[in-house]
């Protein structure tokens, strides 16, 4: 996306590449590190956490408690991100589709899609 803060883009490649260095196959330690245990178990371990992650963000939204929504936001993406690095993807592959849906009308892009 045209309008991305810079600082945003550098802070989400910098969580990628401590994630990459978290992977057990490259040297990182389930009993030191949060990342490389759900990292070590996965995928189950980052999917439920991305489930609960969504569901306390819908709860904190439904409250309408701005400063949680942040916070259970941060959690969400944090988990994405270790999902994304479990898959060999990075956020700039997410920005960059983000990049290409813009200016599309949502429902045209979803029409667009196949049939699942």
């Amino acid at each position: 996306m045209s309008n991305i803060d810079p600082r945003g883009e550098a802070v989400l490649a910098r969580i990628a590449d401590t994630l990459e260095t978290r992977r057990p196959d490259r040297g990182g330690d389930p009993a030191s590190s949060y990342a490389a245990r759900l990292l070590a178990k996965a995928p189950d371990a980052f999917l439920k956490k991305i489930g609960e992650e969504a569901t306390e963000l819908v709860m904190a939204a439904k409250d309408g408690l701005p400063e949680r929504i942040v916070s259970e936001t941060a959690d969400l993406w944090f988990h994405c991100l270790v999902a994304l690095t479990h898959y060999n993807l990075r956020p700039e592959d997410v920005l960059a589709e983000l990049a290409r849906r813009e200016g599309l009308s949502g429902l045209a892009e979803k029409a667009a899609r196949p049939a699942d």
